[in-house]
Formats: C-alpha cells, structure tokens, sequence
C-alpha cells in the first residue's frame, strides 16, 4: 500500500472516487458588519493611542494578540493561540476557537481534530506550515470549549481579518458553522454552506466540517472529501469569477 493510499484509508476515502469537475456557483459573501470600527479598535485605558489593528505588521500583530484582554475568554485561558504556518501560504484553513491542548501549547489544531487535519492535508498533497496557514475566529479558548458568543467574535476576527491581509492567500478553508458564518457575515446551517464558492473580500473561500465535528460523525468525512476536492479544483484554476461585495 502507498502512502496516499494509507492516507485515504486512514480518511475512510478509499478507494478513491473522483469528484464532478464543475464547480458551484459562486454566490457573494456579505461584508463583515463593523469591520471598519473594529480594525480600528479603541486604546485600553491607559496605554495611550495605538495603532489600528488594520496598520499592524506581524511583530505587532502577534505582541497585540498576545497581550490582549478586550473579552472576558483570555481571564479564563492559559495563552493567547495566534496561529501557526506559512505566512505567505496560498492556503488558509480557518477553525471556531482553540481547545484544551491547543491551550496548553499555544498552537491550533494539535490535538485528535489537529491530527485528522493533517491527514485531511496529506489526502491533497498539502503539508502543515508548508504553504499553509492554520488560524482561528478566536484566539483564546472558550470555556468547556463552548461556541464563542457574538461580543467575543466581534472583538477577536480584526485579528484573523489583518491575518488574511498580511498572508494574501489564494483560498481560504472555513472549518464549521462558526469559522464560516463568522467570515461570511450571516448565520446560516452548515448544510446550506457546503459545495459553493465564495468571495471573502476578494478571496475565494470554500466552507467544510470542522475536524472535531468529522471525530463525532465519521460519515460525513466522504462529504469534507468532496469539498476538499472542490477546494483543489478552485487552486487550479487561473481566474476564478468574483462578485465582489460593495
């Protein structure tokens, strides 16, 4: 057996069945609301008038995050997770919030979900850190790994948003409900999301199960492939059509 084989077995892929080459429509993601205030942030008390989060580079950005308490996640978390890879990748994959170990090391997606999305990776020849980029809507984790409330998101996504300026990648892979509707703007069930292609301010962006949620339902990991594959086939395309959000 070779190792893409054992990768998609490993996926329960295998054998491998070859995805439609039609793409979906690509209907426009709403623009963030807000995301103009929140880039530009107001100063903590105190610490004089900084710099937008929008006008950071990544040495600023990173000590920003770190230092952080604008929510009531980092009072009740170990560090700030920022998120980890290449930051010039063509490949973003966006998750909700970091877990339990995620905590402990300061890095997402290095846990049992972190472990499948490495093979997810491998089943399309991608590697972590090696033209890939792996972040979250939020930078703190939840209590009981709860979903992160709406203040939290609002506060934390200038963060991601100047991420996915700095990184200019080519695709961006939103990981479940909350890393998706967070990004498009809107709420909506994940059912609904999957199989299309968006436009996240100019960024085509596809939407697929979080890891964790493909651990609790193994049979919906035929369907991550499937979107997987729709993600392939958008890289391989030298123009992708966009409806640009105004």
């Amino acid at each position: 057996m070779n190792r893409d084989e054992a990768v998609l077995r490993e996926l329960n892929l295998y054998p491998l069945w070859v995805r439609r080459s039609q793409l979906a429509p690509l209907p426009s993601a709403a623009a963030t609301p807000g995301h103009a205030e929140q880039n530009g942030m107001d100063a903590p008390a105190g610490k004089g008038r900084e710099l937008p989060v929008g006008e950071l580079g990544w040495p600023e950005l990173k000590a920003r995050v770190r230092g952080c308490t604008a929510c009531k996640l980092r009072a009740g978390c170990t560090q700030t997770v920022f998120g980890v890879g290449d930051e010039k990748a063509d490949w973003l994959f966006v998750g909700e919030g970091p877990g339990a170990d995620e905590d402990v090391r300061g890095e997402p997606f290095v846990g049992q979900a972190g472990k499948l999305l490495d093979n997810m990776l491998a089943a399309i020849r991608l590697k972590r850190g090696k033209d890939v980029y792996i972040a979250n809507i939020v930078k703190c984790r939840p209590p009981n790994n709860r979903t992160p409330d709406a203040d939290e998101i609002a506060q934390c996504l200038p963060y991601l948003q100047r991420q996915i300026e700095l990184i200019r990648p080519k695709l961006i892979v939103a990981l479940g409900k909350t890393a998706a509707t967070a990004l498009l703007g809107r709420d909506a069930a994940l059912s609904s999301l999957r199989g299309k292609m968006y436009d996240y301010r100019s960024t085509p962006m596809i939407i697929t199960y979080h890891p964790a949620y493909l651990l609790r339902s193994p049979m919906d990991k035929a369907k991550a492939w499937q979107d997987l594959c729709l993600a392939v086939e958008a890289m391989n395309i030298n123009s992708l059509p966009a409806d640009t959000p105004g």
